[in-house]
């Protein structure tokens, strides 16, 4: 079962690091026991080799991506893991019920629920590719998606090609590159031969992170 951090749903509804009011915090509990027994949660990740093949030009398995973000988050390493995760229609279906029914508020909490619960989801999937990859003496970066800083959200689609999402996991993406469901995540984690213990990700390597109204600092 995943391990939710509730601060961090306070945070997608708005309330920053600051903790909301009883009457919230009970409406998030109910909201919590009702999805999380309802979720789907699928993963599918390959290695692939990595190439500098200029400046801030990269070849991930013969797809080539340019990226000054991206290429500082790769700087040493040899190999990229490429992974995709997704915990199901649930937040959808729920949030969308309770829209339906005029409960916007719940509508919002099931969305933020389902936010924070699919990144618990890929810190779990990122710890599997971690003990996966020592064994190879490689250890992995942070995980860094499109849509980070300079790298562009169009490579989603090319990343769900190679990993065969739709087909693996169920999850499409729509022509305005939005994933179905939407707590979906593609994302390439670096693999080192030097063991960093480097665990920040998210807001810590987003470049967007300072004017993000969502962002943890």
């Amino acid at each position: 079962m995943l391990t939710v951090n509730r601060q961090e749903i306070y945070r997608y509804l708005g309330y920053g690091m600051q903790e909301p009011d009883a009457e919230v915090r009970r409406a998030v509990e109910d909201c919590l026991t009702f999805l999380i027994p309802q979720l789907e949660t699928r993963e599918v990740h390959r290695a692939f080799s990595l190439q500098f093949t200029g400046r801030n030009t990269l070849d991930i398995g013969g797809l080539v991506i340019q990226s000054s973000a991206l290429a500082k988050n790769l700087d040493g390493c040899s190999e990229v893991c490429m992974m995709a995760a997704t915990v199901g229609f649930a937040p959808d279906r729920l949030s969308a019920r309770a829209a339906a029914a005029g409960k916007v508020s719940r509508s919002l909490m099931y969305l933020a629920a389902g936010t924070a619960l699919i990144e618990a989801w890929c810190d779990q999937v990122s710890g599997l590719i971690r003990e996966e990859f020592a064994g190879q003496g490689l250890y992995p970066r942070p995980r860094f998606s499109p849509g980070y800083g300079d790298f562009a959200l169009e490579y989603q689609q090319d990343l769900m090609q190679m990993l065969r999402v739709q087909k693996t996991i169920g999850v499409t993406l729509t022509e305005s590159l939005l994933m179905m469901p939407s707590k979906s995540v593609t994302a390439l984690i670096g693999l080192s031969v030097q063991d960093e213990q480097c665990t920040v990700s998210g807001c810590e390597v987003c470049a967007k992170a300072a004017s993000c109204s969502y962002r943890r600092f």
